[in-house]
Order: C-alpha cells, then sequence, then structure tokens
C-alpha cells in the first residue's frame, strides 16, 4: 500500500513569486513585523500608537490576521563563529576562556529556556470572493477551485496585482505607526512555513537555499 504525502493534508498548494497559493484558489502575502514597548513610550506617544492604530483597522476593507510566533532563541550561528574564532586562537588562555563563555552561552539558552517572539500580518485575497457574481457562478468556480492550483501565468498575475495592493496599504499604514515591517520574498514564506509544520525537527535541520530545492519557482 502506498503511503499518502503529508502534503496532502496541508492547506498550501505552492509557493511562488513572494505569494502563498492555497488549495482552495485563493493568494496570501505575509509581512514581518516589528513590535515596539508601549510602556516606554510617553502619555502622547501612546495616544499617537492607539489612534494610529485605529486609523489603521478602519482603513481596512478586507480580513487580516496577525500572528505571533514565539519560538525557543537561536544562537547556533552565534555559538558557530565562536567556535572558529577559537580555532584560529593562538593564546591557549583565551582559547580556554573561549570555550568556557560557549559553554556558559549554551547552559544560559538550555536553563533559562529564552524565547523570542516574531509578528507577522497575513494579508489573503480571495478571486472568488467578487459577489456581483451570480450564487451558481461563485459555486461552480469553488468547485472549480482544484484546478487553478496550477493558475496561468497571467491570471496569477492579476490575482497578485490585486493581493499587492492591499499588501502595500499595509505596509505604509504600518511604517506609519513608526514599525518596520517588510513582506515575506519566497525564500523567507518557505522557512516560515516549515518551522510552522515542523517546529522540532527544524531546530536540528535547517532547510536549504531555495536554489538547492527540487522545487518549481
Amino acid at each position: 500500500m502506498a503511503k499518502t504525502s503529508t502534503q496532502r493534508y496541508l492547506d498550501i498548494a505552492e509557493i511562488r513569486e513572494d505569494t502563498v497559493i492555497l488549495k482552495d484558489g485563493t493568494l496570501r502575502a505575509v509581512i514581518l513585523c516589528s513590535s515596539v514597548n508601549f510602556a516606554l513610550k510617553s502619555e502622547e506617544e501612546q495616544n499617537g500608537l492607539i489612534y494610529g492604530y485605529i486609523e489603521f483597522l478602519n482603513s481596512l476593507d478586507h480580513p487580516m490576521q496577525i500572528v505571533i510566533q514565539s519560538r525557543k532563541l537561536d544562537i547556533e550561528g552565534y555559538l558557530r563563529r565562536l567556535r572558529e574564532a577559537q580555532k584560529v586562537q593562538t593564546n591557549d588562555l583565551l582559547k580556554l576562556q573561549v570555550a568556557g563563555y560557549i559553554d556558559y552561552i549554551k547552559e544560559l539558552i538550555e536553563i533559562g529556556e529564552i524565547m523570542t517572539k516574531k509578528f507577522f500580518i497575513i494579508v489573503p485575497y480571495n478571486p472568488l470572493g467578487d459577489m456581483t457574481k451570480s450564487f451558481w457562478t461563485r459555486l461552480k468556480e469553488v468547485f472549480g477551485a482544484r484546478k487553478m492550483i496550477k493558475m496561468k501565468k497571467e491570471k496569477f498575475l492579476d490575482y497578485k496585482e490585486a493581493l499587492s495592493l492591499r499588501l502595500n496599504n499595509i505596509l505604509s499604514n504600518l511604517r506609519g505607526m513608526g514599525l518596520e515591517a517588510v513582506a515575506l520574498d519566497t525564500q523567507s514564506l518557505i522557512e516560515l512555513y516549515y518551522i510552522v509544520y515542523n517546529p522540532k525537527t527544524s531546530q536540528n535541520q535547517k532547510l536549504k537555499d531555495i536554489s538547492q530545492l527540487g522545487i518549481e519557482r
């Protein structure tokens, strides 16, 4: 009996050109957004942020999802650079001190369970959401959504342009509030969903660069 691929149970059909295409034919863009320490702001700055956020929400004419991801702090890259510096160190005393510092950092992370938080905004676009169409037309398109997964280039670009308008509007509003915001590209999207669906595996097995993956771009 053939094994069933886990990909069959995912909502994602494909990721291309900085866009997530779901199996129902809808599109998603993802924004990585910075945070602010609200408590450290003055009362005037706090009020400005609140009013700015209210205006931002009132400007939306479509759904939007805010996701907060908490992950254990990954310092493997930092430790790798320390080990490389230790190897080329000619002073035995300094080499021992670097080794001790590496052990201290590793123990601190393991005991303290230091977490990092990332803030994402999911921007959707549903090409089947045109309410000017008749009920039967929209129903027919919904049942035919799976055929749209490998959508034609022209149709995809039209949908992506509509999504980009929403994306740019949200980016502009976020930056207007003094936040740093950037839309994730294809590589970043693949890495994000890889971590989401493989939280344990991703800690030990890093994802290769998209250029090294055997996928259709």
